[in-house]
């Protein structure tokens, strides 16, 4: 079926910006230019996937996208795209083998936060300081509490992996497309986890100082609301890869996903795509 739209842009997509408001505020990158969400909904978009992605970094034509948006050669040799980052414990900075230790230093050696989260239930999570809140949009979290701050990446992954004992540290993204979660006592949790926080906390203080990893008991939760009309009864996934044209009703914003009608669109996953928008 062949649409009349007013407006299109064309460019290569980047994941969608997010502002902390009620609810929350998405612009979508396409190129240079933005695209404002939230005014959309309720209304017919389309997005055409035109056959091309580019390197997020180098800009380099690619067949696929690797690490959501990256060629195979910065893929291979970029610090954002080490194992480390997903495994932030595995850190080798100090072993001297980073892919580029001024890239670390700004990004991995400085402060980050451990927090509780709410997206799909309760879960661990971490992010740089800089990052919040803009980490938990990304993830669709309904309610987040920061509970420890740490002065590097690799304490932040050890603390996790400890709490990962007893947490979860996924979302469950077809239940975060179905609804949202039921709210948790958040404070309530951390509480509950005292005996393996403080145990954890006393060891990576022991290890690394005392000032470099602090308790963050005066925290308050933080309340997310996010613009969505309806969420879908089914889970119907779009894929550029498959059908390269994409085109529904825009029913809601969560996390790094748009909801139409027609099926939901990981945006984060075709960073870097060529695409036509038009509504």
């Amino acid at each position: 079926m062949s649409y009349q739209f007013e407006h299109s842009m064309v460019g290569d997509l980047r994941k969608m910006h997010a502002q902390l408001v009620e609810p929350v505020s998405y612009q979508l990158p396409i190129g240079e230019q933005m695209v404002e969400l939230n005014h959309l909904l309720n209304q017919l978009i389309q997005l055409e996937y035109l056959g091309e992605i580019h390197c997020i970094h180098c800009g380099r034509r690619s067949k696929k996208s690797f690490s959501q948006g990256y060629c195979y050669p910065c893929f291979k040799k970029l610090p954002q795209c080490d194992t480390c980052i997903m495994s932030p414990e595995k850190c080798h900075y100090h072993e001297g083998t980073c892919r580029d230790s001024q890239w670390a230093d700004q990004f991995c050696m400085t402060d980050h936060i451990v927090y509780l989260a709410n997206s799909t239930g309760l879960k661990v999570g971490i992010t740089r300081v800089n990052q919040i809140p803009t980490r938990w949009l990304d993830q669709g979290a309904v309610q987040a509490l920061p509970i420890v701050k740490v002065s590097t990446r690799q304490q932040s992954g050890l603390l996790e992996k400890a709490l990962k004992q007893q947490l979860n540290d996924k979302t469950n993204w077809r239940a975060l497309l179905k609804g949202n979660a039921e709210l948790i006592d958040l404070q309530q949790e951390r509480d509950k986890l005292a005996p393996l926080l403080d145990q954890a906390i006393a060891e990576l203080q022991e290890k690394f100082g005392i000032q470099a990893v602090q308790p963050l008991t005066d925290s308050e939760v933080v309340s997310i609301g996010y613009p969505v009309n309806e969420y879908p009864s089914k889970i119907i996934t779009h894929n550029f890869d498959k059908i390269p044209l994409v085109n529904g009703k825009l029913m809601g914003i969560k996390g790094q996903y748009l909801i139409l009608d027609t099926g939901v669109l990981n945006i984060r996953k075709f960073t870097a795509y060529n695409v036509k928008m038009s509504w």
